[in-house]
């Protein structure tokens, strides 16, 4: 529900804000020039420029805000994250079970490189010439 808000919020603060950065007068006007520049008549030009900077402000505040907010919502935390990795992983794996006693080791496949040493091993004898 609140992520819902908050998303809708953050959709039309982007509008608004597009819309308030358009309208400021730059170099050429901006596009309140195009459309007449009614609010540099009604206001005075520099008291637009003002309240436009203003909304501005306010907008690009908000945005940031709303994006904290939902990329902190739609993250997950460490430890949820480390709890379902651990759950995947129980249920990947095989239960071990321990060989039958008397049974034989595995031969190893048919082309299969040899086992490592095991650690402490002594040093084969290096082969004949």
């Amino acid at each position: 529900m609140f992520e819902g808000f908050v998303t809708v919020l953050h959709v039309l603060v982007c509008l608004f804000l597009i819309l308030t950065i358009l309208l400021q007068a730059g170099r050429g006007g901006g596009v309140s020039a195009a459309f007449g520049g009614g609010a540099g008549v009604a206001l005075g030009q520099r008291s637009a420029a003002n309240v436009l900077s203003k909304v501005t402000t306010g907008c690009a505040v908000t945005f940031m805000v709303t994006s904290m907010t939902l990329a902190a919502m739609s993250s997950p935390t460490a430890d949820d994250s480390l709890k379902g990795a651990a759950e995947e992983r129980q249920e990947a794996a095989p239960p071990a079970s321990a060989p039958a006693e008397g049974a034989a080791p595995a031969a190893p496949a048919e082309g299969a490189a040899p086992a490592a040493p095991a650690e402490g091993a002594a040093p084969a004898s290096q082969p004949a010439q």
